[in-house]
Parts: structure tokens; C-alpha cells; sequence
């Protein structure tokens, strides 16, 4: 891989901007970015209310666990409800059914009833996930895929990060939060309009069941699981890990903020890089090394708050890059209905490692105290960076 100049990477992206159907992809990538905005919104808002409401933690716990669950639940039948409904259509039911929902949570008022609010919720937002994926990665040829996706993966953190602003601008209280949320969603469903007629086909139903493809391309869904792992128990204990180094709260949210920003800045050059390299493993090995490498630094940097911010902006960046070229490398190994089942089994990886994760990285902590969250990303990073580079070795010698 020649060495790039600032100068090739906006030549190179200029050159990338003329061969992509811009109207489909970019209908898709805002779509899903708008439900970015509301889950951004959304998550933190739901637990606050619980809290005041008098709920334990663990219920809290409980219930946002119903997320993941969903999101199981969902990525199988998503695949065969598009391909008997069409993708444009399924993707508007989604939109219809988690945009009211969100309404449901300011109505609705008993706790139970928040069980099977944040299922339906959740399946359809694992609905609009894996079918916009498909759509993004249809639209792009597989030497723009890269590109592409790292756009989506940026404008979607974007999204993300809107979210709990608006939050801390509207609070919790009345039914504004839950008006903005649900407009937003309702709002996602414009830009498809725009694309109407490009839909991206289906195909007939392919042999073999859902199952398979969690481990037609391996290395594609490793990385996914991996980073669910990462990012749901990186994130939601690093506030505990930043404490217990005797980090103020203020101090460690500035360091979660200072791995978001790795993550929006660095997704289009990887992107870009992504579709130079001959075989994306390479990427996912070497992002997976620095991933290693950065997770075992953390004690070594944990009293030097600007050192440890750039280490983490620098590996919030790199690790995000197993999403997005995980996906583009799932993208060019299957096409049409294949493509689109795959990408359900990608979003499955994902959500599995969301529920491994947190639990992996906090029994860790319990036992080792403060730097068995570095360890436990460690052995994350470690057992990916294994089936990487065995998967490599093998295709050599195959």
C-alpha cells in the first residue's frame, strides 16, 4: 500500500464521489442517522425517568438488557419480512412502529408496560439498521465501499452524539423529549421518498438458514462482535474505570468525549484506506493489534490525563474502524439476498457482543480490580487478532 499525502486522500475522495449512487446511499445514510439522533436521545432519557420514578438499578438494568434481546430476536426475520414486503416498505413499517412506541413511553406509565415497548421498539430499530446497511452497501461498488461506509459511520456518530445534547437541553421533563424522539424517527422516513425507486432487490430466497451466515465470513462478524463488546462495556463502566484512577466525573466523560471524537474524525480515511488495501483482514489484524496494545497501555498512562486522552482518541478511532471495515469486508464477499442476510447475522454479532461485553469487562474489574478493564479489552482484542490472523494462514495455504 503506497503512502498517502493529505492531497491523495481529497483527490482520491473526489474521484470516489463521482462513481457512487449518491441518492440512494445518502437517503439511507440519513435515514438511519435521524434514528441515531433518537436512540441518542432516547437511552439516557429512559433511565433517568426510571431513577426518578423510585426504579432499582438492576430493574433499569433489566429493562435496557430487553434492547439486546430484541435485537436477537429480530435479526433472523428481518431478512425474510423484506423480501416479502421489499426493503422501501419494511424500512417505513420500522420507522411507523418505533417512532410510536417512543410516544408509548411518555403514555404509558407502569413499569411493566416498558417490557414490550422496548421490544417492539427495539426490533424495529434492528429492522432499520440492518436493512439501511444493506441499502448503503448495495448502492456503493466494492471499491467505494470503504469510502462509503466511513461516511455513514460518520454521520451516524454524529447522530449519536446529537442525541444526548438535545437531552441536556430539553430534560426529562413532559412530553418534549418523547416529541422530539418521536419526530425525529418520524422525520427518517423523508430522505427514503427521495429514493423511492431504488430500492436495492432481494433476490429469491437463498439456501441454508440465517444461521450460516454468522460464520460465512468470519472475520466480518468477529469484528462486529468484538466491537459490541467493546464499545457497550468500554463505555458504560469506563466512568467507573476513571474513578477508581481518581479521575473526576467531569474528567472521565471529557475522555469517553475524546474517543468519540477518534470515531467520527477517522472513519472516512479508514474507509478510504479500506478500499486500497488487497485483503481487508490485514486492516482488521493491524486494528486489532492496536487495540491490544492500546487496552494494555491504559495503566501505564493513568496518571497523565492528556496522554491517556490522545491514546484514547487515537484508539476510539481505530477500533470503531472494525465496524466499518468489517462491514465493507462482509460486503465483498456476498451480494443481493445473501448480502442482506448476512447483514442481518452482522447486526446479531453485534448486539451478542453488546450483552457479553459489559458483563465480561465488570466481572474482570470485581476480580482484578481497576486494571482488569484494560485486561479483560485485552483479551478481546487478543482472541480477534488470533482468528485474523489464523483465517490469513489459512487462505495462504489453502
Amino acid at each position: 500500500m503506497d503512502k498517502w499525502t493529505p492531497d491523495d486522500i481529497v483527490a482520491q475522495a473526489e474521484h470516489e464521489i463521482e462513481q457512487v449512487d449518491w441518492v440512494s446511499a445518502g437517503a439511507a445514510i440519513a435515514s438511519i442517522s435521524a434514528v441515531g439522533i433518537a436512540l441518542g436521545l432516547g437511552l439516557p432519557l429512559l433511565s433517568v425517568i426510571l431513577e426518578q420514578r423510585g426504579i432499582s438499578a438492576s430493574l433499569i438494568g433489566a429493562n435496557t438488557a430487553v434492547a439486546g434481546i430484541a435485537s436477537l430476536l429480530a435479526a433472523p426475520l428481518i431478512t425474510p419480512i423484506a423480501r416479502r414486503l421489499g426493503v422501501r416498505l419494511s424500512m417505513l413499517i420500522a420507522i411507523a412502529l418505533s417512532g410510536i412506541s417512543a410516544l408509548g413511553f411518555y403514555f404509558l406509565t407502569p413499569f411493566w408496560t416498558w417490557f414490550p415497548l422496548r421490544l417492539v421498539f427495539h426490533f424495529a430499530i434492528t429492522a432499520l439498521f440492518v436493512l439501511s446497511e444493506f441499502w448503503i452497501t448495495a448502492a456503493a461498488p466494492p471499491g467505494k465501499r470503504g469510502f462509503v461506509l466511513g461516511i455513514y459511520a460518520t454521520v451516524l456518530s454524529l447522530g449519536f452524539a446529537a442525541g444526548p445534547f438535545i437531552f441536556s437541553q430539553v430534560g426529562s421533563t413532559g412530553i418534549l423529549p418523547f416529541a422530539i424522539g418521536a419526530g425525529v424517527i418520524f422525520a427518517s422516513a423523508i430522505p427514503l421518498f427521495f429514493a423511492w425507486n431504488r430500492q436495492p432487490a432481494l433476490g429469491e430466497r437463498q439456501r441454508g438458514s440465517f444461521w450460516r451466515y454468522i460464520f460465512a465470513v468470519p472475520t466480518a462478524t468477529g469484528a462486529v462482535l468484538i466491537f459490541g463488546a467493546v464499545e457497550s462495556g468500554g463505555f458504560a463502566l469506563f466512568p467507573i474505570y476513571g474513578e477508581r484512577l481518581g479521575f473526576s466525573e467531569s474528567s472521565a466523560a471529557l475522555l469517553l468525549t475524546a474517543i468519540g471524537l477518534g470515531n467520527v474524525l477517522m472513519q472516512i480515511p479508514i474507509g478510504l484506506v479500506s478500499d486500497r488495501v488487497r485483503d481487508r483482514r490485514s486492516l482488521l489484524s493491524l486494528f486489532a493489534l492496536i487495540g491490544l496494545i492500546g487496552t494494555l497501555s491504559l495503566p501505564l498512562v493513568a496518571q497523565d490525563w492528556m496522554l491517556m486522552a490522545t491514546l484514547l482518541f487515537l484508539w476510539g478511532g481505530v477500533v470503531a474502524g472494525l465496524y466499518t471495515v468489517g462491514l465493507a469486508h462482509l460486503g465483498s464477499k456476498l451480494a443481493g439476498s445473501e448480502l442482506a442476510s448476512a447483514n442481518a447475522a452482522f447486526i446479531f454479532c453485534y448486539s451478542a457482543g453488546m450483552l457479553v461485553g459489559p458483563q465480561a469487562i465488570g466481572s474482570s474489574m470485581d476480580l482484578f480490580g481497576a486494571n482488569g478493564f484494560a485486561w479483560a479489552l485485552a483479551l478481546f482484542f487478543g482472541l480477534y487478532l488470533v482468528l485474523t490472523l489464523g483465517r490469513m494462514a489459512w487462505a495462504r495455504r489453502a
